[in-house]
């Protein structure tokens, strides 16, 4: 009797983890393996000095930053890091409430790889011959995707090399192109429109 209430016990509590959420960074990883932490901002308060607010508002609450950009910038919100990752693994959680445009990129001298995702697309691209409001970034990889306003999107994206992967919900994307490759000065997120909802951030180093 006893060993059928220890049983009965431990079935009642199987639901319970199996519902946990997981975080963002907990998926399989595509390239690499996350390594050090470089960046994990709570959103309650104001970003540390590795952070750069390049253009546009962005404004943290409750674990929630809200981004919107600013027509008199005549440029996409931008949030510079200042870590020069090599390699790295980049997860976050996003919600659409009114932006066009979504985007997560590195750069050198200039810009070198980016992440691009719209409601209904996703992107890997390279940057090695855009010039802006001329030549767009080459895309090398694409998919379509269906990303519903005021849901919760988990992206999951890691360089390494001359090679990008990313993960947005259930859809993979793995690019590689020499350009990916040039070394790197720092990482970025940046918005078209306004507004969106960023959370659950976190950027690590890459590691074989």
């Amino acid at each position: 009797m006893k060993s059928f209430a220890a049983k009965a016990a431990l079935l009642s509590v199987l639901p319970c983890l199996c519902a946990s959420p997981l975080h963002a960074g907990d998926a399989k990883p595509l390239l690499v393996e996350a390594g050090k932490v470089v960046a994990e901002p709570d959103f309650k308060s104001r970003l540390g000095s590795e952070w750069t607010i390049k253009h546009g508002v962005w404004e943290a609450a409750d674990g929630v930053m809200t981004i919107a950009e600013l027509p008199a910038n005549k440029h996409a919100a931008v949030l510079w890091h200042s870590a020069a990752l090599a390699s790295a693994v980049i997860d976050c959680e996003f919600q659409w409430d009114g932006a066009k445009v979504f985007l997560v990129g590195c750069d050198g001298a200039k810009h070198i790889g980016r992440m691009v995702i719209t409601p209904k697309s996703a992107k890997l691209c390279e940057d090695s011959a855009e010039v802006k409001g001329k030549v767009p970034s080459h895309t090398l990889a694409e998919a379509a995707v269906d990303l519903k306003p005021g849901e919760w999107h988990k992206l999951h994206l890691e360089w390494t090399g001359d090679r990008m992967a990313a993960r947005l919900d259930g859809t993979e994307l793995q690019a590689q192109h020499s350009y990916l490759a040039t070394a790197k000065s720092r990482w970025w997120f940046a918005v078209g429109g306004a507004s969106l909802k960023l959370r659950n951030v976190r950027a690590a180093e890459g590691r074989p």
